[in-house]
């Protein structure tokens, strides 16, 4: 006569310790027992195990008494749930439903931002599979430099409104100072392969052609023109036309030494170390010059850059440019074509931008990201990132602090 089964979920807790997994389950070995499901957390040195096994109902009361002994000697505590055959059978059939990871990100986060977002999940009936912080741990010295946190939640099902919840969530960013992303978890999230970014505002700290402008004494006509174009208020061909036209004269030497005093955005150095290391290939397609974009192709070893070039002729620029505006419809096509060449998937891509004309390609690549945007941009972006520096890209990757190498860290 086949033996009867029963299904035991143990949940341990305590201090944590080398060897504590090793010794509940060299237990469980010495029975003919299936692990359906396990689980381990580690918070500040506290374990969380949990352990769903079936076993043969004649050995299930010397297996928990084993693993009392065990507990007491090891100073956790233990507990035994039976669950039934149906509450298993309805557990598994949830595996066909859609995961989602949603990342909050931000200098720090609070009990607030974690319950505002909680409640956002489970008013869209999502469930919390699990929490993961992806950030190294904490210093209580709020003030020390670089600090940034960041959670990411797994959650299973779909939300009742995807679009009522993204706008919840632009909500509580725009309120609480803090950026989330929420993402599809399947296999082109986590196998992301090219990165484009927009160059002027996004990785520099400044529009090159304000720059210029200046320096020409043009600055105020120019610097009008440019927000306009940026917030979408303007055709972004026509303002670049007149832009240029406003340099004319200006010596092309200018042009090296803002190129050596460009400032570069917070967490660059860190973002593009960790994504050569690991086999990103990476783009810049900008609106703005060629000149400043190979300066920087160089530094970091870009792999790619588009931009526009200005016409150069007896060492003065001419107010003229050469070739076809890089303008936003051209980075979008440029984005496909790079994933062409490459071989990769376009919902492998990721695109970054502040800009107006940077929206086609934030919506053309499989994750958009708005850096620091104009409200226009970040009003129709699905993640954006406005609280810390560009390496929060990383984040939104799945990266883990511990994960990179010390000389990726800040």
């Amino acid at each position: 006569m086949e033996s009867k089964r029963e299904l035991i979920l143990i949940a341990i807790s305590g201090v944590d310790r080398p060897g504590l997994t090793a010794s509940i389950t060299e237990i469980l070995s010495q029975y003919d027992v299936t692990i359906l499901d396990i689980g381990q957390a580690d918070i500040h040195s506290q374990l969380s195990l949990g352990i769903l096994f079936m076993s043969h109902e004649e050995d299930s009361g010397n297996i928990m008494k084993e693993l009392l002994f065990k507990a007491t000697s090891l100073g956790i505590q233990i507990r035994f749930t039976p669950v039934s055959e149906e509450e298993y059978s309805h557990w598994v059939n949830m595996q066909g439903k859609n995961r989602y990871i949603l990342t909050l990100l931000g200098r720090k986060l609070s009990a607030n931002h974690i319950a505002a977002v909680t409640r956002i999940i489970a008013n869209q009936g999502l469930n919390i599979d699990s929490i993961k912080r992806l950030t190294g741990r904490m210093p209580l010295d709020e003030k020390k430099a670089g600090v940034r946190s960041c959670i990411e939640f797994s959650v299973r099902g779909n939300p009742l409104n995807r679009e009522e919840m993204q706008s919840h969530l632009m909500h509580l960013s725009s309120e609480m100072g803090v950026d989330f992303s929420y993402q599809l978890d399947n296999m082109y999230r986590r196998m992301r392969r090219l990165i484009c970014f927009d160059m002027d505002s996004t990785l520099i700290q400044t529009e090159c052609i304000d720059e210029l402008a200046q320096r020409a004494g043009v600055g105020d006509k120019v610097k009008a023109i440019t927000d306009r174009a940026m917030r979408g208020e303007i055709d972004f061909k026509e303002s670049f036309a007149e832009r240029v036209s406003l340099l004319k004269g200006l010596d092309e030497n200018v042009m090296q030494d803002i190129a050596e005093h460009l400032p570069i955005t917070e967490g660059v150095d860190r973002l593009m170390f960790v994504l050569k290391h690991y086999g990103y290939k990476i783009a810049i397609l900008s609106g703005g010059f060629t000149y400043f974009g190979n300066y920087l192709k160089q530094k970091y070893n870009i792999d790619y850059m588009y931009a526009n070039e200005l016409e150069i002729v007896n060492g003065k620029l001419t107010g003229r440019y050469i070739g076809e505006i890089v303008d936003g419809h051209r980075k979008a096509e440029l984005l496909k074509l790079i994933a062409q060449v490459e071989n990769v998937d376009i919902a492998q891509t990721i695109a970054v931008g502040d800009g107006a004309n940077d929206l086609p390609m934030l919506s053309a690549a499989g994750l958009g990201i708005a850096f620091h945007a104009k409200p226009k941009v970040v009003a129709n972006a699905r993640q954006s990132i406005n609280s810390i520096g560009l390496d929060g890209v990383l984040y939104f990757l799945g990266f883990k602090d511990s994960y990179l190498d010390e000389k990726g860290k800040l």
